[in-house]
């Protein structure tokens, strides 16, 4: 069987600034945050908020705090019970012990390693501090704004696990062309696996016009933040078929046992909104510039 694709083997350094590495992954981080910002700063994003464009940067900093704390810590929780369960079964893992003895290990984000949902856990914290700050404006409503532009940021965050040669999938049948051996083959073996990471990301992508199709049709408060919370429910369950297990618990994955409910909790939150009917086109105090 001939494959298509050869793994590129992409340094995970985008460039050097002198001493400083700047790393794909903190640039996919950056361009997230950088997307989600023009969508909320926009006027119609504006006046539906009641924010200025500084007091959005302001919620980006609470929210990006909230993603690298919450993201991280779930990291490295999951990454403690994967050793535990069966070290023999994973390709990498740190243990308590590990981590105790090289406390670095906990904030050690350069070397990869981030929770999608404690990064979620986190932003939603994130908003409820905020909103103390902001008490015109809604929860329901701010969800709706920040979530329009996540299917980016994920997408990219995505490409750039596969330049990081990380998340590979299960093992791929021989008659697969698509499939690639990854980078390091000490850590990952000589076999064709699965490219999980992209098959995500083209997932998450697809989610985008939906969500634009969604929002032109000015849906409840809620509706949009709900319907992309099932939406990434759905894709993450579906990509975790392919995705190399970490932790396994009633034949379900790490990220199924948090992802299934999110399908649940999603739909609940959609007929939740529809059913309350209130939509909001203006916030007061409104600052539009």
């Amino acid at each position: 069987m001939q494959h298509w694709f050869v793994y590129p083997n992409i340094s995970p350094i985008a460039f050097r600034l002198g001493p400083i590495a700047v790393h794909w992954y903190g640039l996919a981080y950056l361009a997230g945050f950088i997307a989600v910002y023009f969508w909320m700063a926009r006027p119609a994003g504006r006046r539906r908020l009641g924010l200025t464009p500084n007091e959005i940067q302001d919620f980006l900093v609470y929210a990006l705090i909230g993603v690298l704390v919450g993201g991280r810590a779930l990291f490295d929780i999951a990454d403690m019970i994967t050793c535990h369960q069966d070290i023999s079964r994973v390709q990498s893992c740190h243990t308590v012990a590990q981590y105790f003895s090289h406390p670095v290990l906990f904030i050690a984000v350069w070397q990869g390693g981030m929770a999608f949902h404690g990064g979620l856990i986190g932003v939603v914290i994130a908003i409820f501090l905020f909103l103390r700050k902001h008490p015109h404006l809604k929860f329901l409503v701010l969800g709706d704004e920040v979530v329009m532009m996540l299917p980016i940021g994920i997408t990219i965050t995505r490409a750039v696990n596969f330049i990081n040669d990380e998340l590979w999938g299960r093992i791929c049948r021989p008659d697969h062309p698509w499939c690639m051996i990854p980078g390091d083959t000490l850590l990952w073996g000589n076999q064709y696996r699965h490219p999980s990471q992209i098959y995500e990301g083209i997932l998450d992508l697809a989610t985008l016009p939906i969500l634009l199709l969604l929002y032109r049709r000015k849906p409840a408060d809620g509706v949009v933040g709900w319907t992309w919370f099932m939406l990434y429910g759905i894709v993450r369950s579906v990509a975790e078929l392919w995705r190399s297990p970490g932790i396994l618990f009633l034949g379900l994955t790490g990220g199924q046992l948090l992802a299934v409910p999110m399908i649940f909790i999603g739909a609940a939150g959609i007929w939740w909104s529809v059913k309350r009917g209130e939509r909001t086109e203006e916030s007061l105090p409104t600052r539009v510039s």
